[in-house]
């Protein structure tokens, strides 16, 4: 599987009172376990720096924007979240980095499995070496 953008469900409330989007059913392909979020972050700090052997991460940017840079191994790209009602699916063995955080940037980040630190790669080096074993 590759990482990629899914489209969270916006509901438009038709008297312009707000949007509201839900995350139920099939809209990811696994059951949340862990639900945790990133705030505060200054623009210049980074997040993330590990990759995941097995979980998978739904990121929402569910206020302000941030970048996040996916290396597979093969292809380095950077992807841009600034709307709620869309978030981007990290497939496992894909090293993360987010930076470039707005001033009051959410990051909301719905995980596959409870947090585990045999899961985590969490130098790059080690990383290169795991997808060449």
């Amino acid at each position: 599987m590759k990482s990629k953008i899914i489209d969270i469900p916006k509901i438009v409330d038709p008297e312009r009172r707000g949007n509201l989007s839900v995350i139920e059913k099939n809209v990811l392909p696994y059951p949340i376990k862990r639900v945790y979020y990133l705030y505060d972050v200054p623009s210049d700090s980074s997040r993330g720096g590990h990759a995941h052997k097995e979980q998978l991460e739904f990121l929402i940017a569910v206020s302000g924007s941030f970048d996040v840079i996916l290396d597979d191994g093969t292809e380095t790209k950077k992807v841009t979240l600034n709307k709620p009602n869309k978030g981007l699916l990290i497939a496992t063995k894909t090293w993360r980095e987010l930076e470039n955080f707005s001033s009051g940037a959410v990051c909301v980040v719905l995980s596959s499995g409870e947090f585990d630190e045999g899961d985590y790669i969490r130098e790059y080096e080690d990383f290169t070496t795991y997808l060449n074993e």
